[in-house]
Order: C-alpha cells, then structure tokens, then sequence
C-alpha cells in the first residue's frame, strides 16, 4: 500500500500558489483492492477506453474513459464526495493522473497498482457484463446487466439478483463472476429464468454467513427449486437496505399466446430505493393494463421477444404507459429492437446486450 500526494501540489507549489498536499490517493495491491473496493461506501470505475471495458473488468465497475471530454464532468454527475472512488486502467498510469485530478476535486481515491495487468495476473475475477449506475438520493445504484432476463442490482453493498441462469447464450459463472446473493428474485418457473445451479451458486451458507440469502419467487417456482418464499401479484415485502419491493402482474393478453405465460402465475418487480429510485423489472408480459397503475419509475426493463412477451409496437405503448425515464429493453433474442429509440424520442432508451 502506498499513498500519494496530488501531483498537481507539487505543481501548485512551485508557482506559489497555495498547496492541496490534503489531496492524497492511495495505490493497493491486487489482494488489498479486492478487499477494499466492493464494499457499501466505495464504487469501481474503469477508465480505459470502452473498447478495451467490453473484453473484461471488475465486477460492478463503470466505465468512464479518462482520456474523453467530459470524465469529471461524468464523475461529479454520478458520484458524490462520500462515496468512495476505486479505479484502475490498463497498467496503472492513465488511473494515477485520473486519481491525482479526482484527489484534487475532494475525492477519496484507491488506486490498483499496475492496473488491469496486475489483477488479472494475480488471477482475479473478471465479466464482461456492462454496468450502468442510477443515483437514488446521494446513494448510487448499480445495475449489471447479464444476458436476457437475468440482471443484479447493487447498493449499499447487498446484491440482489434477477432470473439469475448459468447458461441461455453466453455461459455466467455465478461462483466467480458474482458475490453471494443477498436476495434473489425469481420472475417465473421458465428455464431462461429459473436455473437451480445459478441459485446454489449464489446462496449464502447459513453456517458461514448469518446474513444468508432471501429466495423470492412465484408458487411454481417455488415448486420446482424446493426452497425460497412465494411471493404474489399484489404482494409486497421490504428487502435489505430498506428497499420496498412489490410484486406485479405479468402475463400474455393476445389470443393464442395466454399459455405461455397465464395470468395470475409470474411476477414482474418493482423496486423503490431509500432516496427515491425506482426500478421496474417486468418479466415476462405483454402491454397488460395493470401497467398504467405504476408510478414514478425511474428506470424499467421491459420484454421485446414476440411471441412469447411483447412486439416492438407492444414495447412502445408500454413505455407510453409508464413513461420511465429510462428504458432498457431486454429478453429480446432475435427482435430488432433498434427502431425504439425512434419510437420512444422523448425517453432515454439504452439499447444494451440483453438479447
């Protein structure tokens, strides 16, 4: 471990102009960045380029790319001053000049000495999976966004995971690539949504860990995995960190299709944060009416797969309904969702890999 003062103190200084020697960073070794970047007060934030993001990270790290226009301007609207920053990059140096500018804005900063390189050479974990983050009140949420129907969502250090499968595309290895889960959240018993390895993989040890994992789930489910809690439409339940959770209809409306998902079976979730955030996974739906009942969603991942959940027309007048202020469409396999954001232009649609 090695702290640093800001370099630009030193400039600073040599120009007579009054000191920030209080401006300090610390550099850690890949063993000491693992224990200390993951935690409830500190967010990961990889300053590569987003090319060079998109062939592996750490776990929950943002991208923000230190050589673009705009990085501090991004950091400040993310981030605030309480909230710990743990970067990296490639080998060390582009993180140190970023460390040293952040330090100089009021940042507290870790650095992983020798970057990237470094860590992947002590070999540690590393995904591929893109992060996006969401501020409720001054707290930043982060959501990681794994293939399909499946995503988790961290904040104040507990993981809560969605429809979590170890197969459906791309294989995730939820023993390496993800911490135990502190709550998971199953929408329905279909396989790209109900995988018994993923949640094995994911559950806490009660004889190790107190704080063991919370299984939420429909009664079908809950049937065939033989453990968690049965949660249904209309039903809420408060999760760690204070989190309000209720569960909502999701189901098909259009002739022919009421057997792949009937009414009254799966769950959609809505999430609202300590500080306001709101978070709508739908599951598997269609553009039922129910929707026009939710309020205030910041941010709501809605199905775009016909036949099984909604056309790209479906997927719009939803939006309409809800009108969050962020879109993700996901669970879209083959549909060709790109003409969304032309639908929708009066909303952020983020078109992310979630097929």
């Amino acid at each position: 471990m090695k702290t640093k003062a800001c370099f630009l103190s030193v400039l600073m200084s040599l120009f007579g102009v009054s000191s920030c020697s209080s401006a300090t960073w610390t550099d850690l070794d890949p063993d000491e960045f693992a224990k200390e970047a993951f935690g409830a007060n500190t967010s990961v934030i990889d300053v590569r380029t987003a090319s060079e993001y998109a062939e592996g990270h750490l776990y929950r790290a943002v991208n923000i790319d230190w050589q673009k226009d705009g990085f501090m301007d991004e950091i400040k609207e993310k981030f605030n001053k309480a909230q710990r920053l743990a970067i990296y990059c490639r080998s060390g140096k582009r993180s140190a000049a970023a460390a040293a500018a952040l330090a100089e804005a009021g940042y507290q900063v870790i650095n992983l000495k020798e970057g990237y390189m470094s860590w992947t050479a002590a070999g540690k974990p590393v995904n591929t999976y893109q992060v996006e983050v969401f501020n409720s009140g001054d707290e930043p949420v982060f959501i990681t966004l794994i293939k399909h129907g499946s995503l988790e969502i961290s904040f104040q250090g507990c993981s809560f995971q969605f429809d979590p499968v170890s197969g459906y595309g791309k294989t995730t290895d939820y023993a390496t690539q993800f911490p135990k889960a502190d709550v998971i959240l199953v929408t329905h018993e279909h396989g790209d949504h109900l995988d018994k390895n993923a949640i094995n993989a994911l559950v806490a040890d009660l004889l190790i860990d107190r704080n063991h994992t919370m299984i939420l789930l429909n009664a079908k489910s809950q049937a065939q995995l033989g453990m968690g809690d049965i949660i249904s439409n209309g039903q809420r339940r408060i999760l760690p960190s204070h989190i309000v959770l209720d569960a909502v209809p999701a189901y098909n409306t259009t002739s022919g299709r009421e057997q792949f998902h009937p009414k009254g079976n799966g769950n959609g979730y809505v999430l609202e944060f300590p500080g306001g955030l709101k978070i709508y996974v739908a599951g598997d739906t269609e553009d039922v009416p129910e929707m026009s009942e939710l309020k205030d969603i910041d941010v709501a991942f809605l199905p775009v797969n016909q036949p099984y959940t909604m056309t790209v027309d479906q997927c719009v007048n939803a939006a309409k309904m809800i009108n969050p202020k962020v879109l993700i469409p996901y669970h879209f396999g083959q549909t060709d969702i790109s003409a969304l954001p032309d639908h929708l232009p009066d909303m952020k649609v983020l078109l992310r890999d979630m097929q």
